[in-house]
């Protein structure tokens, strides 16, 4: 393995042109995976105008617009990793709404949000429209490893050490859920794309022989 370092504009620009050539007949499902202080949805925020200048429709998905109910997702406590990790997520309403539509045999009518965390009720959004050979970026936390369907996996690693110093001091209750993440999922051993991004600002490819894994 081998690290390269490089700019943030640089890496939006290499990953877009990476995305834009793994795009075929159909649809691409992407998922941009990392803590909160990796910003993944940052990242994916900064691909959709790229990959729109390379003739590409986009649709980019949050996790937390598929939040579950708070009377399910806060069941044991709003402070308790065990049910960050296993149960914030709706992943069967992200599957059904937007994996499953965009895949090769769905219809490409993906909803962009189903729940809208701040008024704890259905966000109402209208389905869009997703033709051949769109991409759908979902970014997020614990994306791998529970039966999510990718096409392409890109994993925003951070070291120990460096998630907790820039995990902000009213989410360290989470971090023991990203200890079980990294114990139980081994989540780099899925990325297509490695990106280090222990300072975000100062982002690295982990490259094998290859290229980027």
């Amino acid at each position: 393995m081998r690290v390269r370092p490089i700019s943030p504009p640089l890496l939006v620009g290499e990953l877009a042109e990476r995305l834009a050539g793994a795009v075929s007949t159909g649809r691409l499902r992407v998922a941009v995976d990392g803590a909160p202080a990796a910003r993944p949805d940052h990242l994916a925020d900064a691909l959709v105008d790229p990959l729109r200048a390379l003739g590409h429709p986009v649709l980019h998905v949050r996790t937390d617009d598929f939040l579950r109910p708070a009377s399910l997702r806060l069941e044991r406590g709003r402070t308790n990793p065990d049910s960050y990790y296993e149960g914030w997520v709706d992943e069967a309403g992200l599957r059904r709404e937007v994996l499953d539509p965009a895949g090769p045999d769905g219809p490409g009518r993906v909803l962009p949000s189903l729940w809208d965390a701040r008024t704890d009720r259905a966000s109402r959004a209208a389905y869009v429209d997703l033709p051949a050979g769109g991409v759908v970026l979902v970014s997020g936390a614990f994306l791998l490893g529970g039966g999510l369907t990718f096409d392409v996996v890109v994993h925003l690693e951070m070291s120990p050490a460096a998630l907790r110093r820039r995990t902000d001091s009213a989410l360290a209750w989470t971090l023991p859920a990203f200890d079980r993440y990294a114990a139980e999922v081994a989540p780099a051993s899925f990325a297509d794309v490695l990106v280090r991004v222990d300072d975000p600002r100062r982002p690295a490819f982990v490259e094998s022989g290859d290229g980027p894994v």
